[in-house]
């Protein structure tokens, strides 16, 4: 247990569990790739290979783990297929480390901001609006004061749900007719009260990019009538159980708009999890925060030792 240090041993195991679809799969490919074999060489590479992209990692994300090992191979002279799952975990915790992915407290907030606001994006069904409200539970048992801004006027099923949150959380919420004014009222009653923390959720349409960018924008602007540098934070959700279909929300959210943090859902429902390093090591963006499940403390603050650790440890 030294790995994880003061890494709640109840979340590690709720880790453990909304990852199992994806370490089972991993497992049976990883199991078939060394049959018969006692050291890695090419041909354990190559089924390596495979089992990391069917496992949704990304073929680029691939190519660079198996050339890390491969340097690995190389510079120990031998490596055994029983040490294949160690070399393999600690290789993706360093490339997690080199793309930013660095551990630390996502709920305690720099100081100097007045409210922290954070603008919430993402593609309709990814579960945008829950995660809203679980980190509006994150942050009230953290002690901070939260308001909510239902900026997502287009769908009136998304305030609805970001009424009822408001009123399970025990936090306020700004809503109106049109996204920016919400953005506006909701900072500006956040600001007179002294609020902790403003988490505004937005419109999810991505067919038609312009807009999408243009809305984001003007959102951005009218909170900096407010608080000058607002947002501070850009916090992009993905549907992690979509493979490959949330490299491309990625790939679009990051061109409308200056994603700086992530959040990746629905991961308890999948075999799909090494997306999440996949999306980190490409677009270069820390994942803040993951989600196993569908209650309260299902939203997990992302640490990468234990999230490798739980994808790609010992198979029990």
């Amino acid at each position: 247990m030294a790995l994880f240090g003061l890494f709640n041993k109840k979340k590690k195991e709720s880790l453990d569990k909304g990852l199992e679809k994806t370490k089972e799969s991993v497992f049976k490919k990883l199991s078939r790739a060394i049959v018969g074999k006692s050291k890695v060489d090419d041909e354990v590479l190559d089924n390596l290979e495979e089992v990391l992209i069917s496992s949704d990692v990304g073929v680029d994300t691939t190519l660079r783990i198996i050339e890390r090992i491969e340097e690995r191979v190389q510079r120990d002279k031998y490596v055994g297929t029983d040490e294949l799952n160690r070399v393999l975990k600690e290789e993706i915790v360093d490339l997690l480390k080199e793309n930013n992915s660095t551990d630390y407290d996502a709920l305690s907030l720099p100081e100097g901001h007045g409210p922290y606001v954070i603008m919430v994006v993402g593609v309709n069904g990814v579960g945008k609006t829950t995660t809203i409200g679980k980190l509006a539970h994150k942050f009230k048992d953290a002690g901070k004061s939260v308001v909510l801004g239902a900026a997502d006027t287009f769908r009136a099923a998304a305030v609805d749900q970001l009424v009822i949150w408001a009123e399970r959380v025990g936090v306020k919420q700004g809503m109106g007719a049109d996204p920016a004014s919400v953005a506006f009222d909701t900072l500006s009653k956040a600001k007179a009260e002294n609020a902790d923390v403003v988490l505004i959720d937005t419109a999810g349409r991505l067919h038609n990019k312009i807009n999408l960018m243009n809305e984001l924008t003007k959102i951005k602007k009218v909170m900096q009538k407010v608080i000058p540098d607002a947002p501070h934070e850009i916090l992009l959700v993905l549907d992690g159980s979509t493979g490959q279909n949330a490299y491309e929300q990625a790939k679009q959210f990051t061109l409308a708009t200056e994603v700086n943090a992530l959040a990746i859902t629905k991961l308890d429902g999948t075999a799909k999890g090494g997306v999440v390093i996949g999306i980190s090591d490409q677009f270069k963006i820390p994942v803040k925060y993951i989600g196993l499940g569908e209650g309260m403390e299902d939203l997990q603050v992302f640490r990468k030792n234990e999230f490798v650790d739980s994808l790609f440890g010992e198979n029990a």
